[in-house]
């Protein structure tokens, strides 16, 4: 229990086994539910690995990322989602089916931010994440379960790695 008395907040715990799984399940759905992703765009960071599992899965070879930044910490969020350098090739996607992947639709914020960007630039979109938060204002069109559970990703559960913490070989 936190010091201030507070219970600590209910986590769910995603191991890299699930994720694959997950992932593979997500491609299905993708797959069957007809549409046929010409390019896969993720998230960054967080959607980064979820969207080259699903590539490799759908056979997709043509990915890119949107840099966004709105989570500071944990729960410690900017204003508003932005969008930051270096910037999609517009061009490359107008008139084509796009996949876009993150991790979770917490607020929704992110997400609706980066649909609506890519559909002014002419594509078709598409979204899919592994989590959906019931608060979310934008569900995401694939999603492999809901949770109002703090997530805890296999790719971020440990400290950055630093000069000082490097384990020798």
């Amino acid at each position: 229990m936190p010091l201030d008395g507070a219970p600590a907040p209910e986590r769910e715990i995603l191991g890299w086994l699930e994720f694959g799984d997950a992932s593979r399940q997500l491609a299905h759905s993708i797959a069957e539910s007809g549409f046929a992703p010409e390019i896969v765009v993720a998230i960054a960071r967080g959607g980064l690995l979820l969207a080259g599992s699903i590539s490799y899965a759908l056979g997709v070879k043509s990915c890119g990322s949107l840099n966004v930044e709105f989570y500071t910490g944990v729960d410690e969020r900017l204003d508003a989602p932005e969008i930051l350098p270096p910037l999609l090739d517009g061009a490359a996607l107008r008139g084509r089916r796009v996949l876009l992947v993150d991790d979770v639709s917490d607020s929704g914020r992110t997400l609706a931010l980066a649909v609506e960007l890519l559909g002014r630039m002419g594509a078709e979109v598409r979204s899919v994440t592994l989590y959906a938060k019931p608060r979310t204002v934008f569900e995401p069109d694939y999603c492999w379960r809901a949770t109002d559970r703090w997530i805890v990703f296999p790719w971020s559960a440990l400290p950055p790695v630093t000069a000082d913490h490097v384990v020798p070989a």
